[in-house]
């Protein structure tokens, strides 16, 4: 998805629950990005809370010289079931949490991720939607309950699809979903990602097309107007599924 603004993220805490586990652990410590992989000028650790903060054009300060989104990525493990839940503060644009996840060729600004993301954002459209970075866009509305289906392209229409996403039901109303968001405040998230439907706090379900386990977890950045966000990441569990990644 393309972001017409970057934001400040700050991130307090990260906990990742397995599927068996009943204590969760913590994937960041608190004090630097010691687990997690990214572009020093854009991430860092500010009152005890991974922040990224999008530097401002030279050439144009109301604009960011990213070119492409990248991520922070944490490193220390993979994961396989799990919830995470953490903490966030966004001060303009739109960012999220990706999970299910592969890193692709890594791009002049930083890593590069794709796969399903549990998006939040300053505004009021995106916060708990599901979203597949570079895949098949927006999978499930904020309240949306989805399930992706395959189908045959039309040979006729070269911007026709390969899959169908059918809304199935709700799990809750947007509107009051997104009243309850705290405006440039802190905020819980909550994402659940079991076999085969993933979902996030909101409940919104994807049953995937190629089953995704043990991939990897991470927070993004996109191009747009410079400003900082900051997010608090909990802890992920191990469980049967030792190696877990968030």
């Amino acid at each position: 998805m393309k972001r017409a603004f970057l934001y400040s993220l700050v991130a307090a805490a990260l906990t990742l629950h397995s599927a068996s586990a009943e204590e969760g652990k913590a994937i960041f410590n608190g004090k630097d990005l010691t687990g997690w992989e990214g572009n020093k000028d854009l991430w860092s650790v500010k009152d005890g809370a991974i922040t990224g903060q999008t530097p401002a054009s030279e050439a144009d300060p109301k604009k960011s010289p990213l070119s492409h989104n990248t991520f922070l990525v944490y490193k220390d493990g993979k994961v396989g079931d799990f919830e995470l839940t953490f903490k966030y503060r966004i001060v303009a644009g739109n960012s999220g949490v990706q999970y299910r996840s592969k890193e692709l060729a890594p791009g002049a600004f930083g890593p590069v991720v794709s796969g399903y993301q549990a998006d939040f954002e300053a505004g009021t459209t995106y916060s708990g939607i599901l979203y597949e970075e570079k895949g098949r866009g927006i999978l499930a509305q904020r309240g949306q309950k989805t399930v992706i289906k395959p189908q045959a392209k039309n040979p006729a229409d070269p911007k026709s699809k390969d899959f169908a996403v059918e809304a199935t039901g709700t799990v809750g109303d947007s509107k009051e979903i997104q009243a309850s968001i705290k405006s440039e405040d802190w905020n819980e998230y909550k994402i659940v990602a079991k076999q085969p439907p993933p979902t996030l706090h909101q409940r919104q379900a994807d049953r995937g097309r190629d089953g995704r386990r043990r991939r990897q977890c991470s927070q993004g950045r996109h191009p747009g107007p410079p400003d900082p966000c900051r997010s608090s990441h909990d802890r992920p569990v191990q469980g049967p599924d030792p190696q877990a990644v968030v």
